[in-house]
C-alpha cells in the first residue's frame, strides 16, 4: 500500500465519521478516535499521538513532536476541528514530513459543515527517494 491509497482510505474515513457524528461541533479528540478506529477498521497500522524525537544543532531536544496520527509508518495525518482555517495548518504539516522525511501529510479539518472542503494534502518531495525515521 502506497501514501495515495492511504490517502484514500482518510478521505473515505472522515466522511464517514462527519455523516454518522451528524457533522462539526465535537471537539478535535472526538474526531482523531474515530478516525483512528476506522483507519484500523481498513487494516491500517495507526500509531495516535506518535511522537518522534527532534535534533537541532546535535543536540536532542527534551519535548518531542508529537503527530496526531501516523498511518503505515508513511503517512502523517493532523486532525482540526475548527471553522477556521489558517494557512499555517498547511505549514506545520509540510515541517512534520521534512524533519520526519515522510512524503505525504493530510490535514483534516471536521469543523466543516462539508468535511471533504476541509481536507487538504501536503506534500513533501512525493516521488522522490528519502529515508525515513
Amino acid at each position: 500500500m502506497n501514501e495515495n491509497d492511504i490517502s484514500q482510505i482518510v478521505i473515505q474515513s472522515a466522511i464517514e465519521i462527519h455523516r454518522n457524528l451528524g457533522g462539526p461541533g465535537l471537539p478535535e479528540s472526538i474526531y482523531q478516535q474515530t478516525l483512528e478506529w476506522e483507519l484500523r477498521k481498513a487494516g491500517l497500522i495507526v500509531e495516535p499521538e506518535c511522537e518522534i524525537p527532534i535534533r537541532y544543532k546535535g543536540i536532542l531536544l527534551p519535548v518531542p513532536l508529537r503527530l496526531d496520527l501516523l498511518i503505515e509508518n508513511l503517512v502523517i495525518v493532523e486532525c482540526k476541528a475548527t471553522l477556521d482555517h489558517h494557512p499555517v495548518f498547511e505549514s506545520q504539516l509540510l515541517t512534520y514530513l521534512r524533519v520526519t522525511g515522510l512524503h505525504l501529510g493530510m490535514l483534516v479539518n471536521f469543523g466543516f459543515p462539508i468535511v471533504s472542503r476541509g481536507i487538504s494534502r501536503v506534500v513533501n518531495k512525493l516521488g522522490e527517494k528519502q529515508a525515513c525515521h
